[in-house]
């Protein structure tokens, strides 16, 4: 069994063959505890570099699991109350929740934001220093992934935390996931969903078809590693503006 210096070592080889990552520009402090357990904490700059980073450490010899306290970049710095406002409009204005009761959690204390007349789904969201942390009940995944998604795409996000249960439980597979990626795109104003193709194989996602600009690829890009259970993400969308 090799020794916390060598594991320790072998993660930070891992995570320099990642390009996205970049700890050379991102540095992330590394612990090893007991049981080979690696704590993982910075910022990165994406969403996809942060995936990948969890990714490549957890695929190192002797790294038995991972403790996940990476951030990332928020593209507005907001406050936690400016971003569960937000959020609040977000999952209020969402046509797919019109009959869940949504509640805000702050500390010990939480408030309901709407409640049906009738019992049964809910979303519960907390954010605490940029993180979104999500709870609740829905009737499938495609919820519980559009919620996430809807965190992820408030400026101010660093994390989304996504604990929301599916009930009942449901299997999920590539075709979940795929209906969810398209469903993203489909609702991302900047995304002109009309022209991208979005296939998944063993939860990596291939993104196929034409865009009008750099930024629209990145954004396509961006919706697809926001989709809970998202391993890798292959942009191939060609730019003819």
């Amino acid at each position: 069994m090799p020794g916390n210096g060598t594991i320790l070592d072998a993660v930070r080889a891992a995570l320099r063959s990642e390009a996205k990552v970049d700890i050379s520009r991102h540095p992330l402090a590394l612990e090893l505890v007991a049981g080979n357990i690696l704590i993982m904490e910075g910022e990165l700059p994406d969403i996809s570099a942060k995936k990948l980073a969890l990714e490549r450490a957890a695929a190192v010899a002797g790294v038995d699991g991972v403790v996940d306290r990476l951030r990332v970049m928020p593209a507005q710095r907001m406050g936690d109350g400016a971003i569960g406002d937000a959020l609040r409009t977000s999952f209020l204005q969402e046509p797919a929740f019109a009959a869940f009761a949504i509640r805000e959690r702050r500390g010990d204390r939480t408030d309901v934001i709407r409640q049906p007349d009738s019992q049964g789904s809910f979303i519960e969201y907390e954010v605490g220093d940029g993180v979104v942390t999500l709870n609740g009940e829905v009737p499938g995944l495609g919820h519980k992934r559009l919620a996430g998604i809807l965190a992820w795409w408030i400026p101010g996000s660093r994390d989304v935390v996504n604990g929301i249960a599916e009930v009942p439980t449901e299997q999920d597979n590539d075709a979940e996931v795929a209906d969810a990626v398209r469903l993203a795109l489909e609702k991302d104003v900047f995304v002109n969903a009309s022209q991208v193709r979005a296939s998944v194989r063993d939860y990596k996602v291939t993104l196929e078809g034409q865009v009008s600009s750099d930024i629209e690829r990145r954004m396509a890009e961006r919706d697809a590693w926001y989709v809970f259970g998202v391993d890798q993400v292959l942009n191939q969308l060609v730019v003819r503006p």
